[in-house]
């Protein structure tokens, strides 16, 4: 898995990150230290494009929690907490699509994790990179 990362301006400056391989228990901090790093260097509106990402395990859920969290500059949860990651996930699902965190593309295996967990009501999701931009 790599990442590359774009800044566009839309009506407001947009950070992708694009994401390409499978997204796992292998790589999934590397994606949360990505989005901190972004983060860190002023981004605060983030499109994640799963165009190029066929798989996405458990752990990646996690991860776009985190990246949600660090989004809202709010505490993100400790990756090795296990289960209190995904009871943490499950508590906040409710609250609806998140404007500030958006996804562009998930694959056809990806969509099917996010729509397994609930997690699709928890994001917007484009297929259209620059309807995309323009949502934010």
């Amino acid at each position: 898995m790599n990442m590359t990362v774009e800044q566009v301006q839309g009506r407001v400056p947009v950070t992708i990150l694009r994401i390409h391989g499978d997204l796992d228990g292998s790589n999934y901090q590397t994606v949360i230290a990505k989005a901190k790093e972004v983060y860190d260097a002023g981004a605060r509106c983030l499109l994640i494009d799963m165009s190029d990402m066929p798989f996405m395990g458990s752990s990646g859920l996690v991860a776009l929690h985190s990246i949600v969290k660090l989004m809202r500059s709010e505490p993100m949860p400790d990756p090795e907490a296990g289960w209190e990651a995904f009871h943490d996930i499950g508590r906040e699902q409710g609250a609806g699509a998140q404007p500030n965190v958006k996804l562009l593309n998930p694959q056809p295996k990806v969509d099917r994790t996010l729509d397994m967990t609930g997690m699709k009501s928890f994001f917007e999701i484009h297929t259209d990179l620059q309807a995309a931009v323009n949502s934010f």
